[in-house]
């Protein structure tokens, strides 16, 4: 067995968007949201360069990466630390357009966008969970919290979206 086990792959799975911290040529630090994150195999996570010029160059200069993946409702996830090899074309690039291309539509429609595929080797992985929850809140309670949070925002948005006449995702 690889180092991801079936629950952190579970939680990767789950969320559509994590964040790549990597190191620019000057050495200072550059985050950056991803939103094609899936599991290769048991060692390796990848992401795709849509729109990430910064990110690709850096990890040409230094491979070093790390990966945050966070449930935001329950706030909790994990830190991935590895090393990233940036395929722009062969085997692995051809395998992730594949498996996008069979994936949900979500990947479906981003996959002849698709410049490179940056697969980290996961060298160690460690679990990230809020300070929320040293308190004594459960998993339940925090789920609800954020839960109740991000209904209150989405309904502020579609508000702002009907005073100023937009129509919403919704078809409203």
């Amino acid at each position: 067995m690889g180092i991801l086990t079936s629950h952190m792959q579970e939680v990767i799975a789950g969320q559509r968007l994590i964040f790549a911290a990597t190191v620019c040529p000057d050495g200072t630090p550059n985050l950056s949201p991803k939103g094609t994150a899936q599991v290769w195999d048991d060692d390796h996570i990848l992401f795709t360069d849509l729109a990430s010029p910064g990110t690709m160059g850096n990890l040409a200069a230094n491979p070093s990466i790390e990966l945050n993946v966070v449930d935001v409702f329950l706030r909790k996830g994990y830190r991935f630390k590895g090393k990233a090899a940036v395929h722009g074309d062969g085997a692995v690039y051809d395998a992730v357009l594949e498996r996008m291309r069979g994936g949900p539509a979500s990947l479906q429609r981003l996959a002849d966008r698709v410049r490179a595929v940056a697969l980290i080797r996961v060298e160690s992985a460690a679990e990230l969970v809020s300070p929320g929850y040293w308190g004594g809140a459960t998993e339940d309670e925090t789920r609800q919290e954020w839960q109740s949070y991000w209904d209150a925002r989405s309904a502020e948005w579609r508000e702002r979206e009907r005073a100023a006449g937009v129509s919403g995702a919704n078809g409203e």
